[in-house]
This record gives structure tokens, sequence and C-alpha cells, in this order.
């Protein structure tokens, strides 16, 4: 029997962990959810994987690639859990941290209330060294190998065993930070370290500093978290292999060599793939020593996924909504391209490294409705998570939740995942009468404020990538996702005045089939600061091939043959005497004056795009290029959406449900359609329920909902409306 060629990807959730399987051979895809397992991911991972391959008629043995968006980093930098930290920095320069940027959130109107939070390290665990490099390099002091030591021995007296090292100008040169480690390596080999000239090979102090801190802050517990399920598939695979499991004839590249055999003495390849925040994915053996690079793993895989979905569907401008248990991830996309930024951060956090331009807000369906000390009903951050969850999840949750008024007002079933785990409502409906008594109104006022709270959180978040970037949110196709993301979309077109909605087939699991859409990727930069007319052609060239070869060394390590290899050359530009830049691309080819001068005119456009004006007719504005960037790709095979199937017959509910969309207005009685018997062209009339194995799609009255030619969910308002 010919073995099969299944790539599997999994995203993991606060409440759910999401399963998809692609066949390669035949194209088919398959779906699945399964509760995830905060003490150790690890268990929900591999159920999940053991599921879907169940339901795929697959064994583990036809595995050839596991791809993971994880929130690993995002979680312990959100919540602040930053272990004890150390920082060694150049003599003189200790207070870096302290003194940051003198902005302020929300504006100078804010200076009078903002409290500076805590520093990722406090000043006492902060050490100079000796020894200083100028701009380009060049060493204007040696550096102090006796101080190093010194400095080590301090930071293993002290038990201080992970430590960022960001020295003055490392960028140019890193002979002194290199230095640096070969001599904590010496003194202190226990100590995790990050240096700054491999993670952010980039100026601005700060920054540099903050995302080397950030990136050694998250690496112990991201390597351990990947070395466990590491661990674990390498188990599965020696089981398979004992059992008599064969990978067949077209082994995949072997990027993650795992245990067991395949019969000849050749161990079993089993690449396993951790999602990136700049929308690639990377070997998990590289990926434990570049952590940074995975804080928004997660939210990066659903924006990806739901970019390629609407854009086989017709649509080039896309806003994405990610609803899960915990949090809503939210993004633009423009031409099935989400939108990057390297001005990102996670909490209180910069990370200034490339990343899908993510807004998070604390709306998903675990997040906890409560009380402010004035009385008055708030909605979130808060989430009860997978454990304990909702109260009508019945695992010891207290709290009322958004599920819980879901639940309550009939807008989802009494039971998720076709049953599998059933919901009690009247735990949910006690619950809630206690708090509406609280607030002195009826429970559907209660359920249907905390929804409305829920989709103004939302609605906000969604502002924040578009009204504050200059764009408007009614020329945008919303993109509802997740397990909850599609539960408010018709409020969401109603606050937003957004003219359409697109749900994809199975959006609980759009995450994870993103996972199966991405390349490897590998991001590489250098700052080169000159003005347009003063660049040097040749020098500009060299340091391309530099970081283009750094790009195919990393490519070839992934496995990929040099023809398979893609380059992306980008560029940061500014006006002179500007404080931030602008990135564009650089054209392919030999650098010449012409491709600079096109570099150029790319930015005037770009800038008037983002401002609304460009200096490209006024000579005295003089063009600057500050940093050089290059990606390399290397291409994977993805999914073919498949178009929906239009020669069903006309489907009949499965039933009624009484359902409140309005408390004023009462319960309706509302029909309710399995989403699968819809064919393409399929049209309900609001008020109508849709219900699949994953989420759920409540549309309200004056809404209307078609099926398209990929089975995609589209919402618009109903005619008069």
């Amino acid at each position: 029997m010919t073995a099969r060629r299944i790539r599997i990807g999994i995203d993991t959730g606060g409440t759910f962990t999401d399963v998809v399987a692609f066949d390669e051979d035949s194209g088919a895809v398959v779906t699945t959810k399964t509760p995830s397992t905060p003490a150790n991911p690890a268990d929900g991972f591999l159920a999940g994987i053991d599921k879907v391959l169940g339901i795929a008629g697959a064994e583990f043995a036809d595995v050839v690639a596991v791809s993971h968006g994880t929130t690993v980093a995002t979680n312990q930098l959100l919540e602040g859990k930053v272990d004890a930290l150390g920082f060694i920095t150049t003599e003189g320069y200790e207070a870096m941290l302290e003194i940051a940027r003198q902005s302020v959130p929300d504006g100078y109107g804010n200076s009078y209330f903002w409290v500076k939070p805590d520093r990722i390290v406090p000043r006492d665990l902060v050490k100079g060294v000796g020894g200083r490099l100028d701009f380009t390099g060049a060493e204007i002091r040696p550096f102090d190998e006796d101080g190093a030591r010194a400095v080590a021995r301090w930071f293993k007296n002290k038990g201080i065993d992970t430590l960022g090292v960001c020295f003055l100008h490392a960028y140019a040169n890193p002979a002194h930070e290199e230095r640096m480690r070969e001599i904590l390596a010496e003194e202190h080999p226990d100590a995790v370290v990050s240096i700054s000239s491999e993670v952010l090979r980039e100026y601005r102090e700060y920054e540099r500093s903050m995302t080397t801190l950030v990136d050694a802050a998250v690496k112990p517990k991201l390597s351990r978290y990947v070395n466990n399920i590491k661990d674990r598939l390498a188990e599965q695979a020696a089981a398979a292999e004992g059992v008599g499991g064969s990978t067949g004839g077209g082994a995949p590249r072997a990027v993650e060599v795992f245990g067991g055999s395949t019969g000849g003495g050749a161990p079993r390849a089993v690449p396993f793939y951790v999602m990136k925040s700049n929308g690639g994915v990377l070997s998990a053996d590289e990926v434990v020593h570049q952590p940074i690079t995975t804080v928004l793993s997660g939210p990066a895989a659903g924006a990806l996924g739901a970019a390629l979905i609407a854009k086989v569907a017709g649509f080039d401008k896309v806003l994405t909504s990610d609803g899960g248990g915990t949090s809503t991830d939210v993004s633009v996309v423009i031409d099935g391209e989400p939108t990057l930024t390297t001005e990102g951060s996670v909490g209180v956090y910069p990370s200034k490294i490339p990343m899908i331009d993510v807004v998070t807000v604390g709306a998903g369906g675990g997040s906890i409705a409560w009380l402010s000390p004035e009385g008055t009903l708030k909605v979130g951050p808060h989430s009860a998570g997978a454990d304990p969850g909702p109260i009508c999840y019945r695992k010891g949750g207290s709290e009322v939740t958004i599920t819980d008024a879901h639940v309550f007002l009939g807008r989802i079933p009494p039971h998720l995942l076709g049953g599998e785990i059933p919901l009690d409502v009247d735990a949910a409906t006690a619950a809630i009468q206690q708090l509406a008594g609280k607030l002195g109104i009826t429970a559907e006022a209660c359920a249907t404020g905390i929804l409305e709270i829920s989709a103004w959180n939302q609605a906000n978040a969604l502002r924040q990538v578009t009204v504050k970037r200059g764009l408007d949110v009614r020329d945008f196709t919303l993109t509802t996702f997740g397990g909850s993301g599609s539960l408010l979309l018709c409020r969401l077109m109603d606050i937003l005045g957004i003219p359409t909605v697109l749900v994809p087939p199975n959006p609980g699991n759009v995450s994870a089939f993103g996972l199966l859409t991405v390349d490897v990727k590998n991001d590489y930069v250098q700052t080169h600061v000159a003005l347009q007319e003063n660049l040097d052609v040749a020098a500009l060239q060299h340091e391309y091939d530099v970081l283009t070869e750094r790009a195919a060394t990393a490519l070839a390590k992934e496995g990929f043959a040099p023809a398979e290899h893609v380059f992306v050359r980008t560029a940061d530009v500014r006006y002179f005497g500007q404080a931030f830049e602008v990135r564009v691309g650089v054209p392919d080819g030999p650098i010449t004056d012409e491709s600079l001068a096109t570099v150029a005119d790319r930015f005037h456009a770009e800038h008037r795009v983002l401002y609304g004006y460009d200096f490209s007719g006024d000579p005295t504005q003089q063009v600057e290029v500050v940093n050089l960037r290059v990606s390399g790709v290397g291409p994977i095979k993805r999914p073919e959406i498949l178009r929906a199937d239009d020669a069903k017959a006309a489907p009949q509910p499965t039933g009624t449900r009484s359902v409140c969309f309005d408390a004023d207005a009462g319960y309706v009685e509302t029909p309710v359609f399995w989403r699968t018997d819809l064919p393409a062209g399929q049209v309900l009339t609001g008020p109508v329920i849709i219900e699949e194995f994953g989420s759920t799609v409540p549309i309200h009255p004056g809404f209307t909902a078609r099926i398209d030619d990929y089975a995609n969910v589209i919402v618009t308002r109903s005619e008069g409306n």
C-alpha cells in the first residue's frame, strides 16, 4: 500500500486546539478541534493529531510535516511573566532602559496620569563593560576582557541565568558582543544568552536592547515548550514505525529528525515547523535560537489563512478578525498580503522585528463580565480560558463570560463541537440573572449588554488598524473566523458601517489552515545610513549580497535547493531629518543608479499614501536610506481552495430555536441550518442561525446570508436596511 503524504497544521488557542490535515496527493483537507490542555499543551497537541488522522483515515506514519502556531511567547509577555533577567551593555550606558523614549501613551495629555511601567530588567541587574565602537564599527576603545569576566561572575553568583547583551554600534561590528558571549560561556556556562548583533542588526540602541532582552526572556520557556512537543512527536513517530508504519517513497526535506526507522536503517524525517510573526515558518531546531520571531505566532497564521481565502473569493481589501476563547486579533490585508510592521510591541515591550501588523483586544468567548467599583458593567480583558472556562462548560467556572451570554440568548446551541461538549444552559442562566440583579436590569438586557460591550471592543480594535492608519473601514470586507469570531458580525457591520462580511468554511480552523499556506521565511537587516546622492552603489550591492548569502545559508539548512530560493529585497527610507522610516521594495537584479531612483520614487508614493503628502518635487528635501533588508523564502505547496457543490437540493432547517437578538424585542423562534447542507447560491434572510461543527453564525433580522462559489457565507444588509 502506498503511503499517503499528510501535512498537519495545529493552532493552540486558550480554549481549543484547532487542527487541519492536508493530503498533498489528493488535495483533501480535513479539519477538527479538541479542547486545549493548558497544564501541558503537548497533550492537546498530540490529541489533535490523533483525532484528525482518525477522521482522515490515515496513520501517523503518513505525516510528512507538522506546522504549529503558538502563543507561548505572546502570553508570557502579555502577562508580564518575565523571570530574573540580566542586561549587559556598554559602560556608561547602564541607564538606557530607564531613559527609554520620551513618548507617553495616548499623547502628552496623559502625562500627569501615566506611570512608567517597570523595566524589563531592573536597574540593579544592569552591568556595563568597557570598550567602544563608533557607528562605522571601528574600535575606539578595546574590549575590557577583565571587566567582562567580572560581570559574568557577578551574574553567576547572583543566580541570574538569562542574559541579554547589547553594546553600542554592535549592528556595525559584532566583535565585542561575540567576545562577551565567549567569556560568558567560560565563566557562566549555564546562562542562556541573546546578543543584539544576532537578534537585530539595526541601529536605535533602546529598541535593539529591548528586542534582545525580549528574545532572551522568552527563550527558556519557548525552548522547553518546543522541545517537549518534539520529544512527544519523536515518541509517536517511533511507535508508528514500531507497528510497521512506512514513510513511502517521496520523503520530504529532513528538517527535524525524530526517532524510529523506516526499515532500512535510516531515521524517519518528520519536519516540525513553528509559525513566525513575519508570516513565515521556521524549523523547531532553529526557532529555539530565534524565539523573538514567534511573539505573534498564532495571530499571524490566522491573518495569512484569511488573506488567501478572501483573495480567492475575489476580495482585495480585507479586514481579518480572529475571535478565540481569550482574545480577538485583527489585521489589514490588501491585495492578498497582510500589512507588515517593525514598530510592533507585545504588551509593554517593543519588539522591532518584522511582524504582521496585528492588534489584539481581550474580547474572546471566555472573556469575563464584571462590575467595576462604580457598579458599571465591564467585559474582559481577563478570560476564563479553557480551564475552568465559562460557567456553562461545567468545569468549575464561576464568572459570567461572553459564551454564557450567547448560550443564554440562544445564539449558540446548548452544545459545542457537534455535541461533543454539552453546555449547561441553566447554570449560565442563573449566573446571568444574578449579575442582572446587581445591575437592576433584566437578564436579557444584561446578556445583550455584555455582547454589546464586546462588539464595541472589537470595533475599536478594527478602527486602530484602519482609521488610525488613514484607511476608511467602510472600504473593506470583514473576514471573521475563529470559534467566536463570527458571533457578533452583524453588530460590527452596524457599528462600523462595513458593507460585507465573509465567513470562511470551518472558521474555527482558519488559523490552523493558514499554517499550511505559509512558506519558510527568514528576515535579515543591516543598518546603512546614507543620503541618496551619496549612496555608494558598490557598497550597497555588497551589503545586499551579504544579507542574501545569510538568507541562502538558512534556507539550505531548512532543506531547500538553491533553485527553490526566493529573495525579497527592501529598504527603510525617509526624508533627511525625519525620525522614522517607510519600507519600500528594491528592484531585483544588480543595484544601479536607476534602481536606486526607483526606490526613491516608490518611497515618495508610499509616503503620500501614508501621510497625504510627499516632497518628490522639492529638491531641497533629500531622501535618505537607513536600513537594508532581505527576506529569504522557501516556498511550499499550498492547499487548493475548492469550489462548493451547487448541485445539492434546497436544504431544510434542522430545527428551530428561541433566540434573543434584541433585549426589547425578546425571543423569536429562529430556523437553524447546518452549514454543510447549504449549496452555492443559497440565500438565507435573517433571523436565521447557521451552525457547523466548530462555530455558529447568527444572522440578525435585517441581514442576508449568501453562500458563494467557495462555500463562504457572504453577509450583507437586506434590501431596505
